[in-house]
């Protein structure tokens, strides 16, 4: 876990990356498809109101994110297209690993995570920096959220 402290990292993004480190670089690919199918559905309020949602233009395929915060506590939201499964199970991960963590430990998580997962070997440069990317507007849209 070199460049990492596992204690700011929350639990579920920490369990993430050892999941992807124990695995050989073919088997990295396989996993974050399963992510891609995890993906947590829209809430039905932003169903109807896609305004909501923020494009994420590093990503190739159209990713949209908002970020909410309910009582001191983080919700991240995410849609990306099926046909998009590498760019989703990003989105998957960190809807998922974000989940109900505070402002402090959200803006705690090293903005290089997504290079710490060993996919660089499994997929292009530019989907994990569109998944650097993605992190990076999760922090900024909390750090708006915080100041509003």
């Amino acid at each position: 876990m070199e460049g990492m402290d596992a204690t700011t990292l929350p639990a579920r993004l920490a369990e993430t990356r050892e999941d992807f480190l124990a695995l050989a670089v073919p088997d990295r690919l396989q996993l974050l498809l399963e992510f891609s199918n995890e993906l947590p559905a829209l809430p039905e309020r932003y169903a109807d109101h896609p305004d909501l949602l923020e494009r994420v233009a590093e990503c190739q395929s159209p990713v949209f994110m908002f970020l909410e915060l309910v009582d001191g506590r983080v919700h991240l939201h995410a849609t990306a297209p099926a046909e998009a499964p590498t760019t989703r199970g990003f989105a998957s991960i960190l809807a998922q690993g974000l989940e109900g963590l505070t402002p402090d430990e959200l803006l705690a998580v090293p903005d290089d995570y997504p290079q710490s997962l060993g996919l660089a070997e499994a997929v292009s440069p530019l989907r994990v920096r569109g998944m650097t990317a993605m992190l990076g507007r999760a922090k900024r849209q909390l750090r708006e959220r915080l100041t509003s």
